[in-house]
């Protein structure tokens, strides 16, 4: 018997880099291993050069074609072994090795936005705009909520691939949802949103429906899309001390967060649309409209995590997730 071996990887693209698929054939009981392909065709190698290696980090079941067909998630190489310097994902490992004491822990919100024929889901058919935000949020009804069916798809998909989905709701704008991933360590909290990001690419792509991470799809008075970021370390789980440390300390390097958040990112944090300008900093307990918000319950219950609310739909979950761990976790050492 075969084994079909789907192995994916992050590519080169600016600003932001895409995911890349192709199958191999596997023996049955034969465990994936290294394979390579052509770096100068996905923004990795120039062409007299163009040999790239895939590392794989991470096996789940496929469920898009069942059986013991797998999918295979890898890190990119240079021939020589070393980190390709497109490849997020090895930085990441270092400092979550190096914080690792301290327990973090992460739950990306992922939303996107559905199109078809050039508008969102949801949007009139030849131009124009649906009726003003209000309902859509976690609606229901054909007249506000549009893909649902690809939405339950890919629910399923992501269940049956074993990753730790924690729920899906409707998001503010017509054609535009959200799933969360975790809560999880990284790297694997990013490795299983990456994998979740190709399943919900796949399913769409089946529905002839593009599932975009825009963090800005329409123009205007609109949301954008975001992937708010959860994060939690031991001492925030157990004290609010800590809670208020690592709100601090994100406001220290502002501008660093903002750079690895996501291209695009000033056109979705305006201080509009349940955001905070993308230059400043703020957190407060309860507040949508801060950069970092601490929940309710974390400041009644005295511990447990923040929300960072800037972060775009289209960042990289191995940057974000280095990023708190090394903001945070370094000034709680």
């Amino acid at each position: 018997m075969a084994v079909k071996a789907e192995y994916l990887w992050v590519d080169g693209t600016q600003p932001t880099a895409k995911l890349r698929s192709k199958t191999k054939i596997l023996a049955d009981g034969e465990k994936p291993g290294i394979w390579g392909f052509d770096g100068s065709s996905t923004n990795q190698a120039p062409g007299d050069k163009s040999d790239c290696v895939l590392q794989p980090v991470f096996v789940c079941p496929d469920p898009l074609r069942g059986g013991d067909n797998i999918i295979v998630l890898c890190e990119v190489e240079l021939i020589s072994g070393a980190p390709h310097p497109t490849n997020t994902r090895a930085p990441l490992r270092a400092i979550a090795e190096k914080y690792a004491d301290q327990e973090a822990i992460f739950g990306i919100e992922q939303e996107y936005t559905f199109f078809k024929d050039g508008r969102p889901l949801g949007f009139p058919v030849g131009g124009g705009y649906p009726a003003p935000q209000g309902g859509y949020y976690c609606g229901v009804g054909a007249d506000e909520v549009f893909g649902r069916e690809i939405v339950e798809e890919h629910m399923d998909a992501v269940l049956a691939a074993g990753l730790h989905l924690s729920g899906i709701n409707a998001e503010v704008m017509p054609g535009q949802w959200e799933f969360q991933i975790g809560p999880v360590a990284a790297p694997l909290v990013a490795d299983e949103l990456w994998v979740a990001r190709w399943l919900l690419y796949r399913i769409a792509e089946k529905h002839g429906v593009s599932a975009t991470l825009d963090p800005k799809p329409v123009k205007g008075d609109w949301n954008g899309a975001g992937a708010h970021t959860n994060f939690s370390t031991k001492a925030m789980r157990e004290g609010y001390d800590a809670i208020i440390a690592g709100a601090e300390a994100l406001g220290k390097k502002r501008q660093e967060h903002v750079d690895g958040y996501g291209a695009g990112i000033d056109q979705r944090l305006t201080g509009l649309h349940e955001t905070a300008p993308w230059t400043e900093y703020s957190y407060g307990v309860s507040d949508r409209g801060a950069s970092v918000r601490i929940p309710w319950q974390v400041e009644r219950d005295g511990k447990g995590y923040i929300e960072d609310r800037r972060p775009n739909a289209n960042v990289d979950p191995y940057v974000v997730t280095r990023l708190l761990i090394d903001t945070i976790c370094s000034e709680l050492a």
